[in-house]
């Protein structure tokens, strides 16, 4: 699933603003990356996929962690 269908529909939680795709910050083990998510604009919560979660997040922890 491309994070642009992704984002389509999807309707933010915390105060039902609808989501659009924007680069979201992360921070990890004084690391910080930034993603193309689906956010909402108006709180800012974004919509981290189980696939993402698990699939690339978890590696890029893995090797965070291995360094």
């Amino acid at each position: 699933m491309s994070v642009t269908n992704e984002a389509s529909g999807w309707r933010c939680a915390a105060c039902g603003g609808k989501l659009e795709i924007t680069k979201v910050g992360f921070t990890y083990m004084k690391g910080n990356f930034e993603v193309d998510l689906p956010a909402c604009r108006s709180c800012g919560q974004a919509l981290v996929s189980e696939e993402l979660a698990t699939g690339k997040m978890a590696d890029a922890e893995r090797i965070l962690e291995d360094k």
